[in-house]
């Protein structure tokens, strides 16, 4: 008896990721939820240096201000409630002090243009074809940072404009770096506040766009949307909001991506660390007892063996 609705996952042989690979991660909240992954398997990853960006338009502008060495400047900040923020950042990376997030900025900018320049692979998550513009400026903003809705307009870009610019990030990529693997998925989680009808007619467009682009070399897909859809139809793998994928969805996603994209050597290595990562937070009933230096001493050499094959891990 068939109790699911299996998608089907073709293991991907030309261009897999190892210990070795260089991984960078944007775009949606999803996207950090495969970051922490990476992160804990440690993985040579760099995620999200502005935050969460939602919608390809955000992604596009970001990747193009890295590229062409952007300057932030005073006049490209906003005051409210309290903090200065950038239009082309989340939230998370607003700053109290006028400087110092121009100072951020500015240096994110620099260092993740070499890091572009050195990543085999990059993975997009686009949330959301819903933009908003602000008014003033008539320009397209990653985050509106609760400043008034009056202040923008909202858009709903169509499939040929979220083509052309996923085209575009395609293009600044390869512009800079032309061996980078760019990997697209579309974050399971629903943008509620949008309406449920016009978040379905949002990732659809996503979708849409996405195989209008599949064509080229390097360029692929991840149906984490679809996985969460089909294989995880259930309330009970959403967190209480009923609209993000909880704890044992992403593992499970995580497990697919992993399944799918990882070589088998790097899958031996991950159950290495993660005995490690295990034993680091092992809490000990006495901590000058002889069996827990001895389970100390045995850490440490399986700390030393990882470092060995891998230079840059660190715990």
């Amino acid at each position: 008896m068939i109790l699911q609705t299996k998608i089907p996952l073709d293991k991907e042989t030309k261009n897999p990721i190892s210990y070795l690979s260089k991984i960078f991660l944007l775009g949606s909240c999803f996207s950090e939820n495969i970051g922490d992954q990476l992160n804990y398997f440690k993985f040579q990853m760099h995620q999200n240096p502005f935050g969460i960006l939602f919608h390809p338009k955000a992604i596009e502008n970001f990747i193009s201000n890295v590229i062409h060495e952007k300057k932030y400047v005073a006049e490209d900040l906003i005051f409210q409630d309290e903090q200065w923020h950038s239009f082309d950042a989340h939230s998370t990376v607003s700053s109290s002090n006028k400087e110092k997030l121009l100072e951020d900025l500015n240096l994110k900018i620099n260092t993740t243009k070499k890091q572009f320049q050195e990543v085999s692979h990059i993975i997009i998550t686009l949330g959301t074809s819903w933009v908003y513009t602000y008014i003033e400026t008539n320009t397209v903003v990653a985050n509106c940072h609760k400043i008034p809705q009056k202040k923008f307009s909202k858009k709903l870009l169509s499939i040929d404009e979220v083509s052309k610019s996923l085209e575009a990030i395609i293009s600044l990529l390869s512009s800079i770096n032309k061996n980078i693997n760019i990997i697209f998925t579309i974050s399971p989680v629903r943008h509620k506040k949008e309406g449920m009808v016009q978040n379905t007619r949002s990732k659809a467009h996503l979708i849409s766009a996405i195989h209008n682009i599949l064509n080229r070399n390097n360029v692929s897909y991840f149906p984490s949307y679809e996985i969460m859809m089909d294989e995880l139809r259930d309330y009970r793998f959403y967190a209480e909001d009923m609209i993000h994928p909880n704890k044992t969805a992403i593992q499970y996603i995580w497990e697919q991506f992993v399944a799918t994209w990882l070589t088998g050597n790097s899958t031996l290595v991950m159950k290495e660390v993660a005995s490690i990562q295990k034993g680091l937070t092992h809490k000990p009933f006495n901590k000058d007892s002889e069996m827990y230096q001895k389970f100390l001493r045995n850490l440490n050499k399986k700390k030393e063996t990882i470092k060995n094959k891998f230079s840059f891990i660190e715990f």
